[in-house]
């Protein structure tokens, strides 16, 4: 069975978390987006773990259900140099007992524990319990796997199981490094609330025997990932190297030759753009024969908001959202498989903001410095004020 499944989300205990980052509301609200499984994030809390255990039942294999959704144990845990990897866990009693193992000081207040732990001391401890783990949004610069290594052997000494590439990197650019061409790539939302242009905004569609945990681990060893679905890379907060004070994007060699400091006192953060290119071994992309295809996604909720010129969390954009849920079930048959007439008798706002998505001619002003990018679907849209710092005279 063909599965759209996004593993890497937060709960209410992690820092930065929606309070709504709970079961009952995750299980539902992923099913509007197109999901049929979810991870349940920050599964070395013991808090949540007892949420998990009081708002689900045990199907079995690892798998925890609420309602029509069915969720995964997964975690987040930042280790040494500040590198995040994501796990993926068999059941709630492995879970318990890898939280009980892991030295952590935040790991009761906090739902990403963080460790000492390399790469390699983490593998080897999760290992021993038959979990999957891997470097967590790989290319971020600040806690990206390899905004400190140029190669994932260096963090790890052996081959974790994925490389979740992150919402400002997707397959093209991934597929660039020699050395990742073995590896199948991840693509998930890392949600930190229920909003529908947060969660599930990049999932994977991935082959299974049966929704468990036991043919999850199967499916990513044998790469059964059948397509990722993604952010086009220039939405992404960390895409572009920019200021992460004012936002300007920074052309990456007059950063360095500013010491990463930025004209108005803030700090100049390389982009994940920049960084492949300087770990690249290719030109173009060289995708191995397993690869699936990458399906660049907008949230929704982010193109209803652009088009009414409302905040996304308005009552307006999601009273919008809502009706085009109504009638055509989920957020991805919306984007990708409605006929944009049967849109249009919905809303004629919105239909040719989905034909401009589908036809690829929706500009963006891309992210960086922990900024999004903005979608433009016009000129007639006020953009973001952008600058590029390209020489020394206007920094």
């Amino acid at each position: 069975m063909l599965v759209n499944a996004d593993f890497h989300v937060h709960s209410c205990f992690s820092s930065a978390s929606s309070k709504d980052m709970l079961i009952k509301n995750m299980a539902p609200k992923s099913k509007l987006k197109g999901l049929q499984l979810l991870g349940t994030g920050d599964a070395f809390h013991p808090g949540w773990l007892d949420i998990i255990e009081q708002s689900t039942d045990y199907s079995g294999d690892g798998i925890y259900t609420c309602g029509d959704m069915d969720f995964v144990l997964t975690t987040e845990v930042e280790g040494k140099n500040r590198i995040h990897h994501l796990i993926i866990i068999p059941n709630m009693e492995i879970a318990r007992e890898l939280s009980d193992r892991l030295i952590s000081k935040n790991k009761d207040t906090d739902g990403r524990p963080r460790t000492a732990y390399t790469g390699f001391e983490l593998l080897e401890l999760v290992r021993e319990y038959d979990c999957l783990i891997g470097p967590a949004h790989a290319f971020t610069p600040w806690t990206g796997m390899y905004k400190s290594f140029d190669s994932i052997y260096d963090c790890y000494d052996k081959k974790p199981d994925f490389v979740e590439l992150g919402l400002s990197a997707d397959t093209f650019m991934a597929d660039t490094v020699k050395e990742l061409k073995d590896f199948p790539f991840l693509s998930n939302s890392d949600a930190h609330s229920p909003w529908p242009h947060r969660l599930g905004r990049e999932f994977n569609a991935i082959e299974l025997e049966d929704i468990s945990f036991t043919s999850i681990k199967n499916a990513i060893k044998h790469r059964k990932i059948k397509a990722n679905y993604g952010l086009i890379p220039n939405l992404g907060k960390y895409h572009m190297t920019a200021c992460t004070k004012c936002f300007k994007i920074v052309d990456p060699i007059i950063a360095r030759e500013n010491k990463m400091r930025c004209s108005c006192g803030g700090i100049i953060k390389k982009g994940v753009d920049y960084r492949i290119s300087e770990i690249s071994d290719y030109g173009e992309p060289k995708h191995p024969d397993f690869r699936p295809d990458y399906i660049h996604l907008m949230p929704l909720a982010e193109l209803i908001s652009t088009v009414y010129g409302k905040g996304v969390t308005t009552k307006t954009v999601q009273g919008k959202w809502q009706r085009l849920i109504d009638s055509f079930q989920t957020e991805i048959d919306v984007l990708i498989n409605v006929p944009v007439d049967e849109i249009e008798k919905v809303d004629s706002n919105i239909a040719p903001a989905i034909k401009a998505f589908r036809e690829k001619s929706i500009d963006v002003v891309p992210g960086g410095g922990g900024q999004y990018g903005q979608i433009l679907l016009n000129k007639e849209i006020k953009k973001r004020k952008v600058a590029k710092i390209t020489t020394l005279d206007n920094f």
